[in-house]
């Protein structure tokens, strides 16, 4: 090396070894910028994002990831449908109303296998069940996915859609509304269920779409069309890490929470460790714990894209195995029955 640098000094050259040196010993290129918009403010089920991110994980498979706070599935399929934002997490019956509507998404990884979407109401207001509804005042915000797909569930609870009145309740005054009395029912996601049940005790009346024969994909990971095509290695180291992280949670979610407390304010330890319980039970399916975790199944996709086909209509139809790919998925990773409490 001695006898090169003078040679170099020599004839002239030192710039130009200098600058073979420098980019010898440059670092890669840095990670990708990628934004993922959440369907909602960060909760318990939100939390192997904040894992993986603290741990590295995603910057290792060169993700500079950026976690965005949601309105709505509403909202974050029509972001990322639109491009505004690469990935995001949305309902997947609402993911299926937006793509209809020309949204350029793609469901490739679901969370909730079982849907979430459960009203809550107090027995002390007049509601002993669905067929009380009518007449009531139903609180939820505007782009909640239990607002988009209400027909649906109106239609096979036996009760006219137009029934009843929404009032607009942001996702964390939904308890504060129902129990000023501001509203009569409250739409929320199952994982939510324990602070309810502590709140309200007997009062509390509730039943989750599931037991009305309405199962569909719940929260699941989404990204956009073009985005895919374009870079689809990043996609699916985004993916994996994704899997990897919920699975670590699943097996210990006390780091996971950390991660999320660590970043989110105003919210409650003991809260979310309950919350997370249920997050499993939802997450938990029989093609989750066999093919591969957030597995979605193309026969229960076509019975989505039915359900909303038949209550809501399809702006402009489309083949339904174009709006999901399992390909991205690491089908070594499962989720962990053994982990959910019966």
């Amino acid at each position: 090396m001695k006898g090169l640098r003078l040679a170099a000094l020599t004839l002239g050259f030192a710039p130009a070894l200098a600058f073979a040196l420098a980019a010898w010993v440059a670092p890669a290129r840095a990670a990708e910028s990628v934004n993922l918009i959440l369907n909602w403010t960060p909760t318990a089920d939100h939390s192997p994002f904040y894992y993986a991110k603290a741990q590295g994980w995603y910057e290792k498979a060169g993700i500079d990831l950026t976690i965005e706070t949601g309105k709505g599935s509403g909202v974050s399929s029509l972001k990322v449908g639109s491009g505004g934002s690469p990935f995001g997490i949305a309902d997947l019956a609402t993911m299926l109303v937006a793509k209809s509507k020309g949204a350029d998404v793609v469901a490739l990884m679901s969370i909730y296998a079982n849907t979430g979407q459960t009203f809550y109401w107090l027995k002390s207001y007049g509601v002993n069940g669905m067929k009380d509804f009518p007449g009531h005042k139903i609180g939820n915000p505007p782009g909640d996915a239990s607002r988009v797909m209400w027909p649906a569930f109106a239609k096979a609870a036996g009760i006219a859609p137009d029934s009843v009145t929404f009032v607009n309740v942001g996702p964390t005054a939904k308890i504060a509304a129902l129990k000023s009395h501001t509203v009569d029912i409250i739409s929320d996601f199952y994982n939510e269920h324990d602070l309810k049940a502590i709140e309200f005790g007997a009062d509390l009346g509730y039943v989750n779409w599931k037991d009305i024969g309405l199962n569909p994909y719940g929260n699941s990971l989404i990204v956009n069309g073009a985005f895919l095509q374009k870079n689809p290695k990043l996609v699916e180291e985004f993916v994996r890490v994704t899997q990897k992280a919920y699975a670590a949670c699943v097996a210990d979610v006390a780091p996971c929470l950390k991660a999320l407390l660590d970043q989110v304010s105003g919210l409650d330890r003991e809260n979310q460790e309950r919350q997370w319980e249920r997050i499993k039970f939802l997450m938990t399916d029989e093609f989750t714990t066999t093919k591969a975790l957030g597995w979605i199944d193309a026969e229960r996709m076509k019975k989505d894209y039915e359900l909303v086909h038949t209550y809501l209509g399809m702006e402009k139809p489309f083949d339904v195995n174009t709006a999901f790919s399992t390909k991205m998925l690491d089908e070594s990773i499962k989720m962990d029955a053994s982990k959910v409490k019966k």
